[in-house]
């Protein structure tokens, strides 16, 4: 508890007492960005290296930099296609500079993503991640824990540890309202609109950046974004030739070993990549153990005005399931509990079934090229294939013959109405397209049109591997198959114009068609067949200002659209009242950055209306089943505070906080009330009024402390703060997740070692202060004669754990 209070007050002085770090008296030294030719080079970023000052170029190609103390500076100059530039300047005997820049000789993979991604001027709030942060702490996790630090972001895990199933949400924005791109291409399921991180295991040692944007953000290829997307880049190929190994061990027997290799430019034009991963650990929770496999195979051949890239990712994984929590009952006497697999003998012994797994094969494809035969110009397309197969296993007891379209079995004059058996529910996908855009400069007018064309083609069916009783059964009979599809067509316009030099504007229009079947009955037997076909037109526009060299202010709105999953369509199947709509979300954007010497910050007020928003209410379809329904307005008001600075030298703080009301006015819950003398039941409802929004906390803040002990040992200590939130739309504390702070403390060793490139040692201690915390949690509600009963499953994490990691590079 001491240590969530002591980080509050971190965060209380940063944001109280930060600014006193800025002095009054400034330096002002101007100049020009200029190509080989002496044409200028408008929007070309100039930072201060060793600061958090920087500035980019006006159209002129001019440049202004207020630096508050005197003394020599290195200040470096950076542009698409060129190779980056610095100079020395002291201050405040130099005032006027100017930079010239080459053109690099081969393009840059930088084109691949600036199609989807936010720029230095784009009104919208981001965040950009960089390898290095990526890298510094990959030690086996996934994505969504390598992400923890960024504003407004919650990570969870099912085993309790960052490896095996996680998952992440945005502003209480979850995982299939997050649109997910990577080198363009978008990585969500197409019909539950996730991403199963899991399937790409140690995807995080293949990424050169990822750039995280809340809220609508700008336009990009797949499941629209509706509250937050990530855009991920693929590692970029070096130049030299390398092996490197990366190994790390610790707690619950975790093991992760990566083996990379690259070939450098091989003739100045052609570099080949690969990288090799395999990660085993046990889980915190019982039985929530994995062993994942993964490979990506990188290929690029570029010259100066083109750049064709190949991408094979492979990803197998091999999970216990441990996705159903830890009863409530339990979470206080054995937080560890695993009920997945549970069955009980012939005796009456409780049994857990040895191969309750989850298994999935998942590759991808893709071939990238892009054409840029000036600076005004850029073309992009990319082709993709994803394929994908696997399967569920697990135990049931005491199943109906009849739930599987089987007969009773004869068992001399009587019938055997129901077995124990074994079941593997299988789904088998392809999802196929591609992508495009051209990029022009027009002198003040940056024009930018894509798109993307992609199929949807997934089977989904279930098979008996062994029965009980089998009677005539043959083994793996089919009892369920069905059959979905879905195809998507988007195009969008992005345009942004330099009304002056310190004011410009952004506009971004897209349209998206969605057509979606599914055929077949479902597990239950029940026929899910329908279409569905949207429509949906997503504007979104902004203003951005430069008020000075280092102050910025901006203000956005979008819209966004949603397709229900398949989840909602299949629950409601079988009712037409009940077929859930698409969802319209309205987003405000408002910001402000400044960056002095030793201190950054950004302001950022949003607010998220939300039209029809899909969300559990307890309501049961005409056929008995529990379906999301759509709520005819809620939404989501925050305040993002992040700031970084450099209090003394080897010292860096960096820290985020958000604060926001997420709610649902007029809620009505419906649930069954049982009349226990003879269970008959009967269909509910309460208004509750204005309620908070599922999993979503009124606050959460991070923060990273890291000291510079010398050029070659440093220690870093993370510090994340979660508030109260609810997992239904009750607000009852009997479904609560309480509030919970976790640190983590890094120590990192680099030597300098005479056979090596580079090698880096690290220890990490995770949840330092052994906080027994639950990061996730479901269930829902009943009654028995007018009382309120609570279910409830939780998702508790590792207490204090370590990793031990090595990383040679040759």
């Amino acid at each position: 508890m001491k240590a969530r209070y002591h980080f509050m007050l971190l965060i209380f002085l940063v944001f109280g007492y930060g600014p006193l770090l800025a002095q009054t008296q400034e330096h002002v030294i101007s100049g020009r960005i200029l190509d080989e030719e002496g044409n200028a080079l408008p929007g070309a970023a100039i930072y201060v290296e060793g600061t958090y000052l920087g500035t980019y170029s006006r159209n002129d190609g001019s440049f202004v930099l207020r630096i508050p103390e005197g003394g020599t500076y290195s200040i470096k100059v950076s542009f698409t296609g060129y190779d980056p530039v610095s100079k020395e300047v002291e201050i405040p005997r130099d005032r006027e500079i100017t930079f010239k820049m080459e053109r690099k000789i081969l393009m840059t993979e930088e084109v691949i993503v600036s199609a989807t991604r936010a720029d230095n001027r784009t009104p919208v709030a981001y965040e950009d991640v960089t390898y290095e942060e990526i890298s510094n702490r990959n030690s086996g996790q996934d994505i969504p824990f390598l992400l923890g630090l960024t504003p407004s972001l919650i990570e969870t895990s099912e085993a309790g540890t960052g490896i095996g199933y996680t998952g992440l949400r945005i502003r209480g924005t979850e995982g299939s309202r997050i649109n997910v791109s990577i080198d363009g291409i978008p990585l969500n399921d197409a019909e539950s609109q996730q991403v199963f991180w899991v399937d790409l295991p140690d995807l995080a040692s293949s990424v050169e950046n990822i750039q995280v944007q809340r809220g609508v953000g700008t336009s990009a290829n797949g499941a629209g974004a509706f509250g937050a997307s990530l855009n991920i880049q693929t590692r970029i190929p070096e130049e030299e030739p390398f092996a490197e190994v990366n190994t790390a061990g610790g707690s619950f027997k975790t093991i992760k070993n990566t083996i990379s290799a690259g070939t450098g430019l091989l003739s100045g034009r052609f570099s080949l990549q690969l990288r090799l991963s395999d990660i085993k650990s046990d889980g915190y929770i019982r039985r929530s153990g994995s062993d994942n496999k993964s490979a990506h195979i990188g290929g690029v051949y570029k010259d100066e005005h083109s750049l064709l890239k190949a991408n094979l990712i492979m990803g197998e994984e091999h999970t216990r399931i441990s996705w159903w929590g830890v009863p409530a009952d339990f979470v206080s006497t054995d937080r560890r509990y695993n009920p997945a697999g549970i069955y009980h003998d012939e005796n009456g012994n409780e049994k857990f079934y040895d191969n309750e797994t989850d298994n999935y094969w998942q590759n991808h494809y893709q071939l990238i090229y892009s054409y840029s035969p000036n600076n005004s110009l850029i073309l992009h397309s990319a082709l993709f294939y994803t394929s994908g197969k696997g399967y569920y296993e697990e135990y049931r007891e005491d199943q109906d013959y009849l739930d599987y379209g089987l007969q009773p079995v004869s068992a001399d004059t009587s019938l055997i109405h129901s077995t124990d058996m074994i079941r593997r529910k299988w789904l088998s996908n392809d999802f196929y397209g591609m992508v495009w855009s051209l990029k022009l400069k027009l002198n003040k007018l940056n024009v930018l049109f894509g798109g993307g064309l992609n199929r949807y083609d997934g089977d989904h069916f279930g098979r008996l591997i062994w029965m009980g009783n089998a009677g005539n059964t043959e083994k793996d009979y089919q009892w369920y198959f069905n059959n979905a599809r879905k195809d998507e067509f988007s195009i969008y316009g992005k345009f942004s114009y330099d009304f002056t030099e310190k004011l410009s504007g952004f506009a971004d229009l897209q349209y998206r068609y969605i057509n979606y079947k599914m055929a077949g009955p479902d597990d239950d037997l029940k026929d899910i067949t329908q279409q569905h076909v949207f429509n949906f037109f997503n504007p979104k526009a902004g203003i951005f200002c430069t008020i000075a060299s280092n102050q910025d202010a901006y203000i956005s709105l979008s819209v966004a659209n949603r397709e229900p999953s398949r989840s909602d369509f299949k629950e409601a199947s079988g009712d037409e009242n009940a077929t859930p709509r698409s969802e319209t979300l309205y987003d405000v954007e408002a910001g402000y950055n400044l960056r002095l010497t030793r201190l950054s910050f950004n302001a950022n007020l949003y607010g998220m209306i939300y039209r029809d928003q899909l969300v559990p209410t307890g309501e049961l379809s005409d056929v008995g089943y529990p379906i999301m329904t759509n709520v005819e307005e809620s939404y989501r008001t925050g305040l993002e505070l992040i700031a970084s600075m450099k209090p003394v030298k080897n010292l860096d703080i960096t820290i985020n906080t958000t604060l926001s009301r997420n709610k649902i006015p007029g809620f009505i819950s419906y649930y069954l009330d049982y009349n226990t003398s003879d269970w008959s039941s009967e269909y509910k409802n309460s208004d509750l009024g204005t309620v908070d929004i599922a999993y979503s906390p009124g606050a959460t803040a991070s923060g990273d402390i890291t000291y510079h002990i010398n050029g070659r040992l440093k220690l870093s200590i993370t510090g994340k703060y979660v508030g109260k939130q609810y997992f239904d739309n009750t607000m009852n504390d009997n479904r609560k997740i309480d509030p919970y702070f976790v640190s983590n403390l890094r120590i990192t060793f680099t030597p300098e070692i005479r056979i090596t490139k580079s090698a880096e040692f690290q220890i990490l201690v995770n949840n330092l202060f052994n906080n027994l915390y639950i990061s996730n949690a479901y269930g829902g509600i009943w009654y028995e004669d007018g009382n309120e009963r609570t279910w409830a499953y939780y998702f508790p994490q590792a207490g204090i754990n370590f990793l031990m990691r090595a990383n040679i590079k040759f």
